[in-house]
C-alpha cells in the first residue's frame, strides 16, 4: 500500500520534506469530546485499550479533526506489567495502580516470561485494524514504555512523587534490579517487534522517569537497556526503514549519549533549547519536540508565536518532527490544537525550500 503522506517518516530519517511534520503526544485523549464519549461507551479505560475496535476508533479521532502527519496507536505504556500478572487498574482521577508490586528479589525471579502473541494480542490486533482503516493516509506509530519507567511503576505500585521504593530497590538490590530490567528489555523488544510486524511504521520508547536518575544511574539502569532494545528491533519492514524514537523526559543533559544509542530520533521535552540540541546532536539524528504543552492554554496568537519561535530555533534543513514536549492535557480547547497544527505547517514551509 502506497503511503500518501510520508513526511513524518522522511523527517525521522533526515530526508527532505515540504513542511515540518507534526503529531502530538496523547493526541488521542481526553481533550476531545468524541474520545470522552467512546471512553464512556467502553465503561472503563482497560476495556477501551483491550478492545481493538475501540482502540482503533480513538486512534483515528484526532485525524478526522486535524492534519496530523502520523497516527499513534492508542494503548497504555503499562500493558507489559499487566501481562506479567501485576494486575493493572485505574482509579478515577488517580492514574494507574497495580494490585501486586515488586519489592523483593524473589518477586523478580517469580515473574513469568512474556508471551506477546498470546498475552498482548489485543494490541497487535488493534495495530492491524488501524493500519487497515488508515488506508495509507499517514504512518502509524507504535510504542512502549522504557524498562526503567515500567520498573518504577511495578515497584511503586503506581505513580510516585519521590520514587522512594524504586530507588531503594535499585541501590539495595542492584542485581535484582538489573534482572528486572533485563526481563523488561526482552519483553519490550518482543512487543515492539510484534507491533512492527503488525504494521507499525515507526516506534517510540517513552522513558518518562529516566530524568529522575543521576547521570551514572541513568546510563546503567535506563539508557543501557533502551540501547539493547534498539539493537534488537526490526530495522526494516514492508520495504522501508522503521525509525526508532527515544524520549527521556528531563533528559536534556544526556542528549549525546541518547543519540549514540543507534536510534534515529531523540525526543526533547520543553526544558531543552532545540537549537542547542541541534548543534549538539542534530547532525547524527533527527529531533522531535518540543513545545511546552501549557502553551495550548494560551491565545491563538501566543500559540502561533511559540510555534514560529521553535521553528526559528531549529532553523533550515531536515530532521525536525514538531511535537509537544510531553502529552497534551485534558483541559485544552480542541480549537487551539487546530491553531497549533496549522501554524506548524504554514510557518515551516520557508525552512524547507531548496
Amino acid at each position: 500500500m502506497t503511503l500518501q503522506n510520508d513526511r513524518f517518516l522522511r523527517a525521522l530519517l533526515r530526508e527532505p520534506v515540504d513542511v515540518t511534520p507534526i503529531w502530538m503526544m496523547r493526541q488521542a485523549g481526553r481533550y476531545l469530546p468524541e474520545y470522552r464519549e467512546t471512553r464512556k461507551q467502553a465503561g472503563n479505560f482497560m476495556t477501551l485499550c483491550q478492545t481493538p475496535e475501540l482502540a482503533c476508533e480513538v486512534t483515528l479521532q484526532p485525524l478526522r479533526r486535524y492534519a496530523f502527519d502520523a497516527a499513534i496507536l492508542f494503548s497504555d505504556i503499562l500493558t507489559i506489567p499487566d501481562a506479567l500478572g501485576l494486575g493493572l487498574y485505574f482509579e478515577e482521577g488517580e492514574g494507574p495502580r497495580f494490585r501486586k508490586t515488586i519489592r523483593e528479589a524473589t518477586d523478580v525471579s517469580n515473574l513469568p516470561k512474556l508471551n506477546t502473541s498470546q498475552d498482548l494480542s489485543y494490541v497487535t490486533d488493534a495495530v492491524r485494524l488501524i493500519r487497515q482503516e488508515l488506508n495509507g493516509s499517514v504512518p502509524l506509530i507504535g510504542f512502549s514504555g522504557s524498562p526503567w519507567t515500567l520498573a518504577t511503576y511495578m515497584i511503586e505500585g503506581g505513580g510516585s512523587k519521590d520514587f522512594r521504593h524504586a530507588k531503594q530497590f535499585m541501590y539495595n538490590e542492584p542485581d535484582a534490579m538489573h534482572g528486572l530490567l533485563s526481563l523488561l528489555a526482552e519483553a519490550v523488544t518482543d512487543y515492539l517487534n510484534a507491533q512492527i510486524e503488525a504494521g507499525a511504521q515507526a516506534v517510540q520508547i517513552f522513558d518518562t522517569w529516566g530524568g529522575i536518575l543521576t547521570p551514572t544511574a541513568y546510563q546503567q539502569f535506563s539508557l543501557d537497556y533502551m540501547q539493547k532494545i534498539v539493537s534488537g528491533l526490526h530495522r526494516e519492514h514492508e520495504g522501508r526503514q522503521v525509525p526508532v524514537i527515544l524520549f527521556t523526559k528531563n533528559g536534556g543533559q544526556w542528549l549525546e549519549s541518547i543519540a549514540a544509542s543507534n536510534c534515529h530520533c531523540v525526543g526533547l521535552d520543553w526544558t531543552v533549547d532545540i537549537g542547542d540540541a541541534r548543534r549538539r546532536i542534530g547532525s547524527s539524528v533527527s529531533l522531535q519536540g518540543n513545545m511546552d504543552p501549557s502553551i495550548l492554554y494560551a491565545s491563538p496568537d501566543a500559540i502561533r508565536a511559540e510555534v514560529a519561535r521553535i521553528l526559528e530555533q531549529f532553523g533550515e534543513g531536515e530532521g525536525h518532527v514538531f511535537n509537544l514536549g510531553h502529552g497534551i492535557t485534558p483541559q485544552v480547547d480542541p480549537a487551539n490544537v487546530a491553531v497549533f497544527v496549522d501554524a506548524v505547517h504554514e510557518y515551516s514551509e520557508k525552512y524547507h525550500r531548496n
